[in-house]
C-alpha cells in the first residue's frame, strides 16, 4: 500500500456572493476530486489547535501527525532547515518578507502594505535586492540568507523570541503600529526600504507594472526546531514535494526525503505535473511508502483576493496533480490511499488565515464504497465525520 497526502494550501474559503454564494472549492470544475469523493469518506478536521496562530507552519505540522503544542517553535526555524542555515541554540530565526510598501507618503510609518509578496517576485530578483540590503545593514549580529521568491531569512545572534505582526494579516493598512517594537528590527526595516525603493531592479518592475519590493518585513520569530523522524514515528519512509521553503524545512527536520522539481515557485503558474510525476515515481520506482505534494498556488491567490485566481489554482490542483498521480498508480498496478485536503482556510473576503476546520477526502483504491456527495465544504459538514486533533489524520491515512 502506497500512501499520499495532495495539500491545496489555503484551498478552503467562504461562500461568495459573486460565486452564487459557493466557495471557491464548490464553484471550481473538479472532476476528479468529485470522482473520488464518491468512493471516499469526506469529513471536516481541525488543523490548527485552538489558541495557536493559524500559519502554514502550524497547520502542515498537525497534517504531518505532528501535533504543534509538542512540537512548533516559530515558523523561521524550519525554513532555515530547509535552506541549511546553521543555527545555535541562542539564535532566533526570523522570516525576512521583500513586500511592496506605497511610496507617496512622507514618512515610513504612514506607508501602506500593498502586497506582501511583491507580485511573487523571483528568486532571481529577490536574490539581488536581498544582496544589496545585507551589504547595507549585516552585522555580527544580524545575518540576512536566501530563502524562495519574497521569503527569506534573518538569523539574530543571541537574539529574544519577538511578537512580529504577519505582512499578509494586514494588506492596505498603514504600518506604523504595525511595526517592531524592537528598535534594531524597526530601524533595519525603515533602512531597507532607503536601500530598496529606487534600486534598478525596482524601477524596471514599475516599468513592467509589477509591483517594486521595496522593503523587507521581518515576522516569524522562533528557536532551533527538533522534530523527530518521520520513519521512526510512523515506520513509513517518506518524500515531501514543494516549492516552499518551510515544508521543505519540515522535512528535513523530519528526516524525511526532500524532493525538487524544476519549475515548481509557489505561485499559480508552478510546474503542477512535474510535482504528480515527481511524486509517482517516488511511490513506484523508488519504493517510497509516503509521500507529501503540497501546492502553494490557492494560497497565494486567496491572500492576493482573486477569487478567478482562486478557483484556477484548485482546478489545476484537481487536473494537473491529483488526475496525474491517480492515472500513475493505477497505470503501475499500486494500492493506495490518499488524503486531499487544505492545511487551513484563505478566505478571499479578508486575504488571510483562519484556524476553521477544513474539509478532508479519504481515498483507498481498494474500497468498494459508493457515495452521491462531492468534495467541498458544505457536503464535508453534512457528513459530520469531524477529526478533531489534526496531528491524528496521518495515522487515520497509514492505519490500513
Amino acid at each position: 500500500m502506497k500512501y499520499i497526502v495532495v495539500l491545496g494550501d489555503g484551498m478552503a474559503d467562504r461562500p461568495i456572493a459573486e460565486l452564487n454564494n459557493q466557495t471557491p472549492l464548490a464553484y471550481a470544475k473538479t472532476p476528479m476530486m468529485d470522482a473520488l469523493a464518491s468512493k471516499s469518506e469526506i469529513g471536516m478536521v481541525h488543523t490548527v489547535p485552538d489558541g495557536m496562530s493559524p500559519g502554514s507552519d502550524t497547520a502542515n505540522l498537525s497534517v504531518l501527525g505532528y501535533n504543534p503544542r509538542k512540537y512548533y517553535s516559530g515558523r523561521s526555524p524550519l525554513e532555515a532547515l530547509s535552506i541549511g542555515v546553521p543555527m545555535n541554540d541562542t539564535d532566533i530565526a526570523l522570516r525576512c518578507n521583500i513586500v511592496t510598501l506605497s511610496e507617496d507618503e512622507d514618512t515610513y510609518e504612514e506607508r501602506t502594505i500593498i502586497d506582501h509578496s511583491s507580485s511573487e517576485i523571483s528568486t532571481e530578483d529577490a536574490a539581488v535586492l536581498l544582496e544589496a540590503v545585507r551589504k547595507e545593514l549585516e552585522t555580527d549580529i544580524y545575518k540576512f540568507y536566501v530563502g524562495t521568491s519574497y521569503r527569506h531569512l534573518l538569523i539574530w545572534d543571541k537574539g529574544e523570541v519577538v511578537d512580529l505582526v504577519q505582512p499578509h494579516d494586514i494588506l492596505e493598512q498603514k504600518i506604523g503600529d504595525k511595526l517592531p517594537e524592537n528598535a534594531d528590527l524597526r530601524e533595519m526595516m525603515k533602512k531597507s526600504y532607503d536601500i530598496l525603493v529606487n534600486h534598478p531592479i525596482n524601477i524596471e518592475r514599475k516599468k513592467k507594472g509589477l509591483n517594486p519590493a521595496n522593503s523587507c518585513w521581518f515576522w516569524g520569530a522562533g528557536t532551533r526546531p527538533a522534530l523527530s523522524s518521520f520513519e521512526e514515528k510512523t515506520g513509513k519512509s517518506g518524500a515531501m514535494i514543494s516549492a516552499v521553503d518551510l515544508l521543505k524545512g519540515i522535512a528535513v527536520g523530519s528526516s524525511m526525503k526532500v524532493i525538487t522539481v524544476e519549475g515548481a515557485n509557489g505561485g499559480l503558474h508552478t510546474n503542477y505535473e512535474g510535482k504528480a510525476q515527481a511524486a509517482v515515481d517516488i511511490l513506484t520506482k523508488d519504493g517510497y511508502d509516503f509521500v507529501y505534494v503540497h501546492v502553494e498556488a490557492p494560497d497565494e491567490m486567496g491572500h492576493q483576493g482573486s477569487v478567478e485566481r482562486k478557483v484556477q489554482a484548485i482546478e489545476n490542483l484537481d487536473q494537473r496533480v491529483i488526475r496525474p498521480i491517480v492515472e500513475g498508480l493505477e497505470a503501475a498496478g499500486e494500492d493506495f490511499r490518499m488524503v486531499i485536503l487544505p492545511d487551513h482556510p484563505t478566505p478571499i473576503c479578508i486575504r488571510t488565515h483562519t484556524g476553521d476546520s477544513v474539509p478532508y477526502l479519504l481515498y483507498d483504491s481498494t474500497a468498494k464504497q459508493q457515495q452521491t456527495w462531492k468534495y467541498n465544504e458544505a457536503e464535508a459538514e453534512k457528513t459530520e465525520n469531524y477529526i478533531a486533533e489534526g496531528h491524528t489524520l496521518v495515522d487515520y491515512l497509514l492505519s490500513r
